[in-house]
């Protein structure tokens, strides 16, 4: 093991916890850097939910990952989600906790997505204070992870990464780079993967994620990229991830594989990838 974040997790390849695979974990015990879950699938108050998860973590560092807070809305927060996703963070004391730069919900609807945001100064700042809020409740810093994104908006008038870093300093939280989403939005819109990463202010990275991509085509013929989590990691992801190990270090690393899910020994593989790409990027970096 080679050094942990601040909160303790170790950076080392990790992958997202499902529950078809925890009799698989707990009669093994692999030697995996990490698990992640999503925080929305356990916030019911008991029940073999919370027992298989305090079981994994009796064994390994534990990644809280939500996807429900809707932080880019033009709403206010969601309070009693927000005080869930605390009384969760309290009990399982995560070694990191993430969320996302999207918005799902509108009113008192709640959208099953994760939608792009306009980088506008309005939409910056509502987002800062929607991190001030989320980070003041739960008493901890948190990531937020660059989003995929299929649009782009005319009134856009700041850049991703401008607006990433400005969140950052701004609010004081992390920054979790998705490597994936990278290649798909960097796909989608004609631009550079490789700019991209190299001018990502990698000092605030504390997880990176990584996943499959479907490809197929939008109503004009082109090819579209869609953040699908259902397959392995592309090989010109592998390919951009060891360029930002070359240039950051080793990093925790998340295989993300939500959809179509398969046997542990496969999602424990691509695991086993990850490891061998940042062992070669920085035998790379060192020669």
């Amino acid at each position: 093991m080679s050094g942990k974040t601040e909160n303790g997790l170790p950076h080392r390849a990790g992958a997202g916890l499902k529950p078809e695979h925890i009799a698989a974990i707990l009669s093994s015990l692999p030697a995996m850097g990490f698990f992640e879950v999503h925080a929305e699938n356990y916030m019911g108050a008991g029940g073999p939910p919370h027992a298989q998860l305090a079981a994994i973590c009796e064994h390994y560092p534990l990644s809280l990952h939500g996807v429900g807070l809707s932080i880019g809305a033009a709403r206010p927060l969601d309070r009693e989600h927000l005080m869930r996703l605390k009384v969760l963070n309290e009990r399982y004391r995560p070694a990191m906790f993430s969320e996302h730069l999207a918005w799902s919900s509108h009113g008192e609807v709640f959208l099953n997505d994760l939608l792009p945001v306009p980088y506008t100064p309005e939409t910056l700042q509502r987002i800062c204070d929607h991190v001030d809020e989320v980070q003041a409740t739960l008493g901890r810093r948190m990531l937020l992870e660059n989003p995929s994104t299929y649009v782009l908006f005319e009134e856009s008038s700041i850049t991703e990464l401008d607006f990433l870093v400005e969140i950052a300093q701004r609010t004081g939280c992390g920054l979790l780079l998705d490597v994936n989403n990278v290649f798909v939005s960097a796909s989608n819109h004609a631009t550079s993967p490789e700019a991209y990463v190299d001018a990502f202010p990698l000092d605030l990275v504390g997880e990176i994620h990584l996943a499959g991509h479907a490809t197929t085509t939008d109503d004009a013929g082109a090819p579209l990229l869609i953040d699908s989590h259902d397959r392995p990691v592309d090989d010109a992801v592998w390919t951009l991830y060891e360029r930002v190990i070359a240039r950051a270090g080793r990093r925790p690393t998340l295989i993300e594989w939500d959809n179509d899910i398969p046997a542990w020994p496969v999602l424990a593989h691509e695991a086993t990838l990850a490891e061998a790409a940042m062992e070669r990027a920085l035998r790379r970096r060192a020669a």
